[in-house]
């Protein structure tokens, strides 16, 4: 049955549920962890595995698709996920987006050429966005925001640790077994995910009117996409001032537009706009994006220090990026059991964005001549920061909306986070390009620009053993000079993110769930209270 959403005195206590009823959440948040752990993983899986597949498939011009394709997906559906869970109830849904990403991993393994691999991916980005938004709304249903933060903490540590072992299982499964079973190896983990969901989670179906905003959503992914395409090609099949991405900016400008104009008129609009006249979610969603730009936008480019300029293998330096982990892992428990403990959570953003913008600086001074154990320590100062924010902003947003759409702020604040990952990776990945470049020039080595050019020394650092070490010392000094400038680039962000942070709005945590854990009629039709 549904509890009463109005207590916010009752102190929780560490026995809270009964023996049964604790066990009963940690098997739902094991599987739940487990779709959280399939999606994120398979955000980096391929990234090793790319250079093996494109010879495989005898297609070397494409499989950047391999990636843009499961990110795009991925990022369109979220929002579509967070409505149709709100409306047709999350269980089913998450337990259909699990089917989806299982079906597109086994056709993906299958695949025989790069456009069907390129399709399966987008039939795994489209269960990846169901999976992602479901298992941490699913969190909002059956355990109250006061006790919710040292959950979701365990959410973040798993996000993290698969953007690390994902480029480490796939190069382990390309060298000893087949690419084809970097999507193979998906199949029994969902399917244990699915039956734990079937098994024991019970909650209740809501019955709501409905009727899905089919032309919002048209205009919405149609919008999401030319800024994915814009974000993925501009620097590199495009200049940024071409006319073909001059154009795709502006038309996603003018869809977006449009798509805010219908959601102000339609009955059951994908992304409610009245939501951001709630300061809470209005700020979270913010944080989240600039959050994201440093996260995606400046992170991503760890590997290429530790593989250009430290000559570590795709697998050593997936090893050595465990600093990062270690910092988010420590962080993510203690930030959500203090909020549990205390009830409060605005500093913890504050606090992490702060030590973000410190963590990001000191990486602005990794050179050629920073040993490991230096690096590690500033790679552990931005975990430790990444790991105050991100968790706690999802329990702030999921306290601060009605439960009607619990659904829809999670995929919201979510979606604004992949974006505002989209932004970073173009925008720092077109100062790294221009900053090496210039580094080039400045060496006066005749023909150094277009032998790094040709060599696609960035996607294959492998290829730097091919120089000559005239032009190799050079090209790595460049290297570490522009990496330098990504991670100063990237502190504004982090520090516009540590002022929005001040004015979150901080409202006691509910300590009551919306579903009760043990709640076994998720067949019936009852009507939930609303905030």
């Amino acid at each position: 049955m549904a509890t009463d959403l109005s207590s916010t005195t009752a102190a929780p206590t560490e026995h809270e549920f009964s023996p049964e009823e604790h066990r009963r959440i940690l098997v739902i948040l094991s599987a739940l962890m487990l779709g959280m752990f399939l999606a994120a993983l398979d955000q980096t899986i391929v990234s090793t595995a790319l250079p093996t597949i494109a010879g495989d498939l005898h297609d070397l011009n494409h499989f950047g698709w391999v990636v843009t394709a499961y990110l795009l997906a991925s990022t369109v559906s979220t929002p579509l996920w967070g409505k149709l869970g709100d409306l047709f109830g999350r269980k089913s849904f998450f337990q259909l987006a699990i089917v989806i990403f299982l079906a597109g991993s086994m056709l993906a393994g299958l695949s025989q050429s790069m456009i069907e691999l390129i399709a399966c991916r987008a039939i795994q980005g489209i269960g990846a966005g169901g999976l992602i938004v479901g298992s941490q709304a699913i969190i909002g249903d059956v355990i109250p925001p006061r006790q919710r933060g040292r959950y979701m903490g365990y959410f973040g540590a798993v996000f993290g640790l698969s953007s690390v072992l994902g480029p480490l299982a796939g190069g382990w499964f390309t060298q000893h077994a087949s690419w084809r079973w970097i999507f193979y190896i998906n199949v029994p983990i969902g399917i244990l995910a699915l039956f734990a969901i079937a098994t024991v989670l019970h909650i209740p179906a809501v019955r709501i009117p409905h009727k899905v905003d089919l032309t919002g959503l048209s205009l919405l992914s149609a919008g999401v996409t030319a800024i994915i395409l814009l974000t993925t090609w501009g620097g590199q099949q495009f200049a940024w001032g071409s006319w073909q991405i001059m154009s795709m900016g502006a038309g996603a400008l003018v869809l977006l537009a449009a798509f805010c104009a219908v959601e102000l008129h339609v009955e059951e609009p994908i992304i409610p706009l009245d939501l951001f006249r709630i300061r809470t979610f209005t700020v979270a969603s913010a944080v989240s994006f600039a959050i994201g730009f440093t996260m995606f936008g400046a992170i991503v480019f760890l590997p290429q220090w530790l593989q250009v300029v430290q000559d570590a293998s795709a697998t050593k330096s997936g090893l050595e990026l465990l600093p990062v982990v270690i910092g988010m892992l420590t962080t993510f428990v203690i930030s959500g059991r203090l909020v549990s403990r205390t009830g409060r959570y605005k500093i913890f953003p504050i606090l992490g964005t702060f030590v973000v913008a410190v963590g990001l600086a000191l990486l602005s001074q990794l050179n050629v001549h920073t040993p490991y154990y230096q690096a590690a320590l500033y790679m552990l100062v931005v975990g430790l920061g990444l790991g105050l924010v991100m968790q706690v902003l999802v329990v702030a947003v999921q306290n601060s909306v009605p439960h009607a759409r619990l659904g829809t702020a999670t995929s919201t604040a979510t979606f604004f986070r992949t974006i505002g990952g989209a932004f970073g990776v173009a925008a720092l990945g077109a100062v790294f390009n221009n900053r090496l470049f210039s580094q080039l020039r400045a060496s006066k080595i005749p023909g150094v620009v277009n032998i790094v050019k040709s060599s696609s020394i960035a996607a294959n650092p492998q290829q730097l053993n091919k120089l000559p070490p005239a032009v190799k010392v050079p090209v790595i000094a460049a290297f570490s000079h522009s990496l330098q400038t990504v991670f100063l680039v990237a502190v504004p962000t982090a520090v516009v993110a540590f002022a929005m942070c001040f004015f979150l709005r901080e409202a006691p945590l509910r300590t009551t769930a919306y579903v009760a854990p043990t709640a076994r009629h998720v067949d019936d039709h009852v009507e939930l209270p609303s905030l």
